[in-house]
């Protein structure tokens, strides 16, 4: 196996009978995104450069002081001039996080198809971003024929939006709004459309989504459209030898120094990798499909069954939780997953490795339930206990594990 780039944490903007969307190639408005070859059956699948310092820069004889005035940012640049503390406490004023979405072509893609193929649904109607970050989703709103569009966005990334809007002439269709949705006061009563970009991590760690139910429950009309309306929560199971032995292993000895202590919370943390399609040791199974358009918050925290089948005889050392979102008021239904079997997203797949490797054989199952809750002391972090069990006939296993996304 392949061993996988690490991928650190960092906040983002910090499946009866199921319908898949047809994986077609991302070009220039095409019809949809990176849905997944069929890798869950009918049953249980819903959507499936550096640069050179100039030489010239320092000329001989040049002093000190001209030297690191030549380095002085322009203090007009908004953001010019943050720290890094600063930026721990407002990540997304930094232009860096915003760029990774903006290129994540499936995410941004699949939020352009549904409103320029939807029009009759943006057109005359007020919109309701909820964290614009760079206003990118309410220009393709105004685009699109919106009487008027307010984005809403907390971080200083809503200076440059107020900027972006002005430049590309939508100042007349598009409000930017600096402030959190929960304080702000929007100039009108109700909106027609709450559009929002606000998954995270396992869908839900550092996620917007109460946000946006906030903002659902107290402007939305009664026949209001909420985008996306539908996420779905699945997990699947891999074999992954080598990366949990440079990851998990590596602790027992460091240097010939047992450090295993550090092994139990790097087994706790669960880690957002990709995963190679080729891994996958079982079927996947959906764990949660939330409605964004009637849950309430608290929905959001739930204890899900799994059973997962072996489709052939391997190891197994690590569960893998992803999520699929769907707009269904489109024309077309319209969604993109972060399954490992679709193209991939700035999401990746959430690894939760297990205590023990398990030996399975071609139809075996491994049973068991996720439990999943915001943590109390911080909300947008998320706490996960996983109960399984295995009875086959080279293993025999029941555990209860415990992770949590920090």
């Amino acid at each position: 196996m392949a061993r996988r780039e690490s991928h650190s944490h960092h906040p983002h903007h910090h499946q009866g009978t199921h319908t898949r969307f047809e994986d077609e190639q991302i070009e220039e408005a095409t019809e949809s995104s990176n849905l997944e070859d069929p890798m869950c059956d009918a049953d249980e699948s819903t959507i499936g450069q550096d640069k050179a310092i100039d030489d010239t820069m320092c000329e001989p004889g040049e002093s000190d002081k001209d030297i690191a005035r030549s380095f002085e940012l322009d203090d007009s640049v908004i953001g010019s001039d943050k720290t890094s503390a600063d930026y721990y406490f407002d990540s997304y004023s930094h232009f860096g996080i915003h760029e990774e979405m903006l290129k994540d072509v499936v995410r941004t893609k699949t939020y352009q198809n549904v409103i320029y193929k939807n029009k009759f649904l943006f057109k005359n109607k007020v919109v309701l971003d909820v964290g614009a970050g760079t206003g990118i989703l309410s220009l393709f709103c105004a685009k699109a024929g919106a009487k008027h569009v307010y984005a809403v966005e907390c971080s200083h990334m809503a200076d440059m939006a107020k900027e972006i809007v002005e430049v590309n002439g939508f100042s007349d269709v598009i409000t930017v709004m600096k402030g959190k949705v929960e304080e702000i006061v929007l100039p009108v009563a109700q909106v027609d459309i709450i559009i929002s970009e606000w998954m995270g991590y396992f869908l839900l760690f550092e996620n917007m989504l109460n946000t946006v139910l906030y903002a659902r429950d107290k402007w939305l009309v009664n026949d209001g459209i909420v985008l996306p309306d539908k996420a779905s929560l699945y997990l699947t199971a891999i074999e992954d030898a080598e990366y949990k032995e440079d990851k998990i292993e590596f602790w027992n000895s460091v240097y010939g120094f047992d450090m295993s202590c550090i092994k139990k919370q790097a087994m706790m943390e669960p880690l957002v990798d990709t995963v190679d399609q080729n891994q996958i040791v079982t079927n996947c199974q959906l764990l949660k499909t939330m409605d964004i358009s009637k849950m309430a918050p608290g929905d959001a925290s739930f204890t899900a069954p799994f059973k997962l089948v072996a489709s052939r005889d391997d190891y197994i050392h690590a569960l893998v939780a992803y999520f699929d979102v769907s707009f269904t008021k489109c024309h077309k239904l319209t969604g993109f997953s972060t399954g490992p079997r679709s193209r991939a997203t700035h999401w990746k797949q959430t690894v939760l490795y297990l205590e023990d490797v398990l030996t399975i054989c071609e139809g075996e199952t491994v049973v068991g339930s996720m439990t999943v809750a915001q943590n109390k002391k911080n909300p947008r972090d998320v706490d996960i206990m996983i109960k399984y069990s295995f009875n086959g006939q080279r293993c025999q296993v029941s555990r209860t594990q415990y992770y949590k996304m920090r």
